[in-house]
């Protein structure tokens, strides 16, 4: 036999070190653990073999317990001398104890670390104002506090979807941005996750603010920093460029010159902030560069992504070669050959030519920027390179390509002569076929820097990066980001859901057995769920309750309804109420319980088992008095105590037994609207706006939760008890959260009162005035809510994942 231990350290008992103390319950601890156990109500503490809460001498401490005289005579026979070593162990003992009994554990819910990853990016939903042309800014109610008032934003949509007009399922503002992610493949989320935080990390990037709709369904937006103008409306409409008119014609002039570098100086490092972040544009335009308020040169992320969508879109237009070119360039577009090829290999349409074989990289930019530059120095004098393909050298376009960079070099030549003979010389290599032969951007840069900068003060070359070249880097044109907007739009997310007919017979309870809560919240707009409406009572209905095979419904008709599990046909009625029924709930026994309460004060018990009685097993009725409306909330708590909150604001405890009262518990100001145990703890709310705990040992007052100053008090209509979590429902659709009795959080979820919630596993349900059933999960973000119902306004339950609610109509 082994000897007697301590069920919280597992040390065996002894007179020294392992003292066995005996609680009020029964149970022995050991004095050391004791001292340990947290006391979360004044001189009470939760035995750790039966839970129940029983009184402690906080003040004195576990010395002053008796000691289990039995259990350490036994010990000793078995340990007579107990070794230091066990001592030792023991010490070490509270610290592993108490963390595994701190806390409890919830399994995480599918999408949650989705969620987490992208929460901190999603702009509230009135936090952009917009017009037509995918220009906003900043509302005043939330950019003040983020990023500015007024402050003028770009939109580059990311992710579009097609309304869905016949669900009765729609998202919250959240859960649809978090849905519109979750759609997105792997490779879509990783660069958009580079731009994002690129843009944090460099300042010669417009900032990207993060990701907004403008409504559930609609398209999911990046928001990006909108500069007061970029290089194209500054110098779109100079035709010569920097070239200034002169009586022999365009010669460049001094002042030309200077500006030119010094807004290419700018440019470079805009570019080169994008390849220190790994990222490839594929194409550039003058329209992708911004100066910002202090007049330095920052790339537009959002025009980017847009132009390099515009020239994937050119490209997949079925056209001759020498046509999309000069439409690029006639569109401010500037697309490396290796580049093009690339696309049209994807295309089908690319011939094996010399282009093909190079690969795709930071230097694909270098060529560019280089036509970016050539456009700002020499404007429409740039030739046109038509890249034309001779059938009869296989398609290859490498003497057309050649014979156009001659072109640009004469051009250049001609016009810049050679005063400034190392700009024409890098802007040319610029231009060669071969991405390894052109130079790195940190060399363009250094040339404009050296044009700018005397020799003697070339100390400036010290501040200058490397970037390897092996690394390609993420090409924009060529990734997912560009063809997400096209591809969503043409189709469904997913499934779509609908309303099964009447007469159908839906299949959710055998279809959800065995899936969890989180799984069937996951599931509702996928079409995973059916729908089925009951009809039967004459007024509004007061509470659900689902025990066995059957649904239970009560209602101001004074009735109590059974419903079938199976196929939700109605099974019976009880009647004998003679005032509005008020509160439900369903005991399960050797023989299944109903209990209702009404307004009148009437308990009536009925029988569940087949078959079905009309009359009920017991009644009862509470002392009434000038105070009294009625019974408001029923409980029903492990060791068979019901649990009444009444209209006079007691809780009163019965016996089912033989229906005596046992105590009254006072204490609230108001109607005691809502009852919940948990944990040998009873859980009562009330109209007054707090929630108080009462010991289920003794039913002794524990803590109040609650208690706002007058003027801001709002009633309480629901609560919810999870362990540690305690959720209270208010008349204005606010929802409090209290863990561990300390107040965590609140949060509007409807507009109009809570009538209903639930908490299973980590989904909180709730349903109110405003129609609408919401479905919380992990207490952050909102997944979805489905309504166009009439007001809901009684509670609900939840049996294999089905969700039972209530629609009434207002008369």
């Amino acid at each position: 036999m082994e000897p007697p231990e301590c069920p919280v350290c597992l040390q065996s008992f002894d007179e020294r070190d392992a003292i066995p103390r005996v609680l009020s319950c029964g149970h022995s601890v050991c004095e050391a653990c004791l001292a340990e156990l947290p006391q979360r109500y004044q001189d009470t503490i939760r035995c750790p073999a039966c839970t129940q809460l029983v009184k402690y001498p906080s003040q004195q401490g576990p010395s002053s317990l008796p000691k289990n005289i039995d259990l350490l005579r036994l010990s000793l026979q078995h340990s007579p001398s107990p070794s230091s070593s066990s001592s030792s162990d023991h010490s070490q003992i509270p610290n592993q104890r108490s963390t595994t009994n701190s806390c409890y554990y919830h399994p995480p819910f599918s999408s949650h670390e989705l969620y987490v990853t992208w929460k901190d990016w999603i702009l509230p939903h009135d936090a952009v104002l917009t017009d037509d042309h995918c220009i906003g800014w900043f509302s005043s109610t939330k950019g003040r506090g983020c990023f500015g008032v007024n402050r003028s934003v770009s939109l580059a949509p990311i992710v579009c979807f097609p309304p869905r007009d016949r669900s009765k399922f729609r998202f919250s503002y959240v859960a649809w941005v978090i849905k519109c992610l979750e759609g997105m493949n792997e490779g879509a989320k990783e660069e958009l996750a580079l731009i994002l935080e690129a843009s944090v990390r460099q300042g010669r990037m417009c900032r990207v603010y993060g990701l907004w709709s403008e409504g559930v369904e609609g398209p999911l937006y990046m928001v990006c920093e909108r500069q007061r103008c970029n290089l194209l409306d500054k110098f779109g409409e100079l035709g010569n460029g920097f070239l200034a008119v002169s009586e022999g014609g365009l010669e460049l002039d001094k002042g030309g010159i200077f500006s030119f570098l010094m807004i290419g100086k700018g440019i470079c490092e805009a570019v080169l902030a994008l390849h220190l972040e790994g990222l490839v544009a594929g194409c550039l335009g003058l329209s992708c560069f911004s100066f910002d308020e202090l007049g330095g040169i920052c790339v537009d992320l959002n025009e980017a992504l847009m132009l390099a969508r515009k020239f994937v879109n050119a490209v997949s237009v079925e056209h001759k070669e020498e046509a999309m070119c000069k439409d690029c360039l006639e569109n401010e577009v500037f697309a490396s050959p290796e580049v093009l090829y690339e696309l049209l290999h994807k295309r089908g349409t690319a011939p094996d030519s010399g282009h093909s074989r190079y690969p795709i990289g930071y230097g694909s930019d270098v060529w560019s920027l280089a036509c970016v530059l050539l456009r700002l120095l020499i404007g429409n004098v740039l030739p046109w390179n038509t890249l034309e393909m001779k059938e009869e050298n296989d398609g290859d376009s490498s003497a057309s390509y050649a014979c156009w960079v001659e072109k640009v070099s004469s051009v250049l030549e001609d016009k810049l002569g050679s005063e400034y003979l190392s700009l024409r010389q890098i802007l040319c290599k610029c231009l060669d076929v071969n991405p390894g032969n052109r130079p790195d951007v940190v060399d363009v840069r250094k040339c404009i820097q050296n044009m700018l900068v005397k020799p003697q003060f070339d100390f400036l070359g010290n501040l200058e990066v490397t970037i390897s070249r092996d690394y390609t880097g993420l090409c924009l044109v060529l990734g997912e980001l560009c063809l997400l907007p096209k591809q969503s739009s043409n189709e469904l997310i997913e499934h779509e859901l609908w309303e099964k007919e009447i007469g159908g017979q839906p299949n959710v309870v055998q279809d959800g057995k065995g899936k969890s809560d989180e799984d069937f919240a996951a599931g509702l707009p996928k079409g995973m769920t059916e729908l089925k409406d009951l009809q039967g009572h004459l007024d509004c209905i007061s509470g659900l309750a689902v025990g066995g095979r059957y649904l239970l419904s009560s209602s101001f008709d004074k009735t109590v309804h059974v419903w079938s599990l199976q196929d939700f046909s109605h099974l019976h009625t009880f009647r004998g109420h003679e005032n509005k029924v008020m509160a439900l709930v369903y005991v399960d026994e050797e023989e299944p319980l109903c209990i209702s309460g009404d307004s009148g004060g009437g308990i009536f018990i009925w029988g569940i088992a087949a078959p079905l009685r009309q009359d009920p097993l017991r009644k009862w009725y509470e002392k009434k008095d000038w105070r009294f409306s009625g019974i408001h909330s029923l409980v029903v708590s492990k060791n068979h105590s019901l649990y009444t909150g009444s209209g006079d604001r007691t809780i009163k405890a019965w016996s089912l037994k033989d229906e005596t009262l046992i105590c009254t518990m006072t204490g609230h100001r108001s109607v005691v609207s809502t009852l919940a145990v948990c944990d040998e703890v009873l859980y009562s709310g009330s109209w007054d706006g707090t929630v108080r705990l009462w010991s289920l040992n003794d039913h002794s007052p524990l803590t109040v939760l609650g208690e706002d100053p007058p003027a801001e008090m709002k009633s309480i209509l629901a609560i919810t008890v999870d362990r540690h979590l305690l959720v209270a429902a208010h008349e204005n659709g606010c929802i409090k959260v209290w863990r561990n009795d300390v107040f965590m959080n609140s949060k509007t979820l409807h507009k109009g009162a809570i009538f209903a919630m639930s908490m299973q596993g980590k989904c909180l349900y709730t349903g109110g005035w405003d129609k609408n059933v919401n479905i919380q999960v992990d207490m952050q973000t909102l997944v979805l809510c489905f309504g166009n119902y009439k007001a809901i306004c009684s509670t609900y339950d939840i049996l294999f994942n089905i969700v039972y609610s209530i629609s009434i109509e207002i008369l």
